[in-house]
């Protein structure tokens, strides 16, 4: 993913934690809050050590971006969100990952349900 897709500072993080809606599942929990002047959404990953090393982080963290850039055609472009792996993710392949992913994003209206670019 590009930088300009990354909530990368801080301070963005914190701003989407404080004033964000939170959602979950057995496996993930995605903070959302929408600014108003933005073209394109902006996600920022979450994978705590509880998850595993550091290869176990990076190739989870791996799969959540191949799915978030699989999905960007459906995804609300004024969006930033936050996606938190739980540590029961560790042992999951792409396509568990894909559809606890997708469950969890369809919740927070981050996804629409019929896999359509939401205007």
């Amino acid at each position: 993913m590009k930088k300009a897709y990354r909530v990368k500072k801080e301070k963005e993080f914190q701003r989407v934690f404080q004033e964000g809606t939170s959602f979950a599942n057995r496996k993930f929990v995605v903070y959302r809050l929408e600014p108003s002047d933005q073209t394109h959404f902006r996600v920022g990953l979450s994978v705590g050590k509880k998850v595993g090393n550091a290869v176990n982080r990076n190739r989870v963290k791996r799969l959540i971006r191949a799915v978030l850039q699989e999905l960007s055609p459906t995804i609300d472009p004024r969006l930033d969100f936050i996606v938190i792996a739980r540590p029961a993710i560790k042992s999951l392949s792409y396509e568990e990952v894909r559809s606890n992913l997708i469950h969890v994003l369809k919740l927070a209206k981050i996804l629409n349900e019929e896999g359509n670019r939401i205007k």
